[in-house]
């Protein structure tokens, strides 16, 4: 694939666990999913992702924070946009088994682009 493909804009909540894990892999790759989460979900637009990070992922004295980082276009047009509330709450559903060829087509790093104390 040229170095100058089109990419997608991603935004994804999450809390200081998985962050640090990020951060273990050089700001390029996200940590595989556990049992109870079947699919890796990031979404279309950093409002969603703050309102996420901000009500769910900062709480019990722990921060949340948005990321933001760049996939391949031609990877993510795999996957359908969700609408899964008003029409800014949109996201991809990418199963957990394929989130190592997501990892894959990450063009750059994962950048942290908000925080909530």
């Amino acid at each position: 694939m040229p170095p100058d493909a089109p990419t997608t804009t991603l935004f994804r909540p999450t809390g200081p666990e998985e962050l640090r894990l990020v951060e273990a892999s050089g700001w390029r790759r996200w940590p595989p999913r556990l049992a109870d989460q079947p699919i890796f979900y990031p979404v279309t637009n950093e409002a969603y992702a703050a309102e996420i990070a901000s009500k769910w992922n900062a709480r019990d004295g722990k921060p949340g924070f948005v990321t933001r980082f760049e996939v391949r276009t031609v990877f993510m047009d795999r996957y359908p946009i969700q609408t899964v509330g008003s029409r800014t709450h949109t996201e991809w559903w990418v199963p957990a088994e394929e989130l190592e060829a997501l990892n894959d087509n990450i063009v750059g790093l994962i950048e942290v682009v908000r925080t909530f104390p």
